[in-house]
């Protein structure tokens, strides 16, 4: 779950510690969080069908999350009380679960967030929805989603050699841009995460001119690009959460949280620590100890 550049949507107690490096001991305390973060959203990947509303989606989450110990840390955002946000096509972040029901050809982002033990994980997937008598529709929204999730990993990979956080944004928008005509939301960005899910710093998905914070052992931080298939302008819907593109495109949203330890990094929201993605990048993730 993002937050906003400037105009943070969550209160003051929610980005809750300025001293945001964490020691190895509480590193090590953010695996299981992540681990349970990851747990839900394979329960929604496996679970994810035409017909099923997007509550159901949100119940298998939550059922997921309890299994490991843990419980929603959306829900402890003020104002919110599902296991996950639900975007649909246009919807880009925080389309909350409900009666709607999946249809084939969606293309669909469930964010999902774990507490255990006072610590937090955060994760966000894009699925599209098998649709046999749409192949091109669902070609582009693929497409769409594999350049959000690959512009994340870039990220992530530019991360493990990063002098300065904010080399991750230009490295994530530096993909996008060679992918095509592609949007990349800058109202809405990444975070870090520790005992509360929306810490400092921010984490920009673009080029900025400041440098950011070092890149040092203990900085955990959740990157997660949004992209769009037209334009990046957005309207939040009546609901007061739901973020919808302006133009009607489509939208991927991907998100990993990410541990830069005194050893290398770890992907605390991916099983094997992201090895499988940041291999072929040049980047071998080293387990936290």
């Amino acid at each position: 779950m993002h937050w906003m550049p400037g105009a943070s949507l969550f209160s003051p107690a929610d980005v809750a510690r300025k001293d945001f490096y964490k020691t190895p001991a509480e590193l090590r305390l953010m695996v299981a969080p992540g681990l349970a973060t990851l747990a839900s959203l394979d329960a929604v990947r496996a679970a994810i069908r035409p017909g099923m509303t997007t509550l159901e989606l949100n119940d298998v989450a939550d059922a997921a999350i309890r299994a490991r110990g843990g419980v929603s840390n959306f829900q402890m955002v003020p104002g919110y009380r599902h296991t996950v946000c639900a975007s649909v096509n246009d919807e880009v972040v925080h389309g909350i679960p409900g009666e709607r029901v999946i249809q084939p050809g969606d293309i669909v982002s469930i964010d999902s967030g774990a507490d255990v033990g006072g610590w937090s994980g955060d994760s966000a997937i894009t699925l599209v929805v098998p649709d046999a008598t749409r192949p091109e529709l669902v070609a582009a929204r693929q497409k769409l989603s594999a350049v959000t999730e690959a512009s994340m990993w870039h990220g992530i990979a530019r991360l493990a050699v990063a002098r300065h956080l904010n080399e991750v944004g230009a490295a994530i928008e530096e993909y996008v841009e060679s992918q095509g005509e592609f949007g990349i939301l800058t109202d809405y960005i990444g975070h870090g995460i520790g005992r509360s899910m929306h810490e400092e710093p921010p984490v920009f998905n673009y080029r900025v001119r400041a440098k950011g914070p070092e890149v040092k052992p203990g900085l955990v931080v959740a990157i997660e690009p949004m992209v769009t298939a037209g334009g990046i302008d957005t309207v939040v819907a009546d609901d007061e959460w739901t973020v919808v593109t302006a133009d009607g495109g489509m939208a991927a949203h991907w998100e990993h949280s990410v541990a830069v330890h005194r050893d290398g990094i770890w992907v605390l929201t991916a099983a094997d620590g992201g090895a499988s993605e940041l291999l072929p990048l040049g980047v071998t993730p080293v387990p936290i100890r």
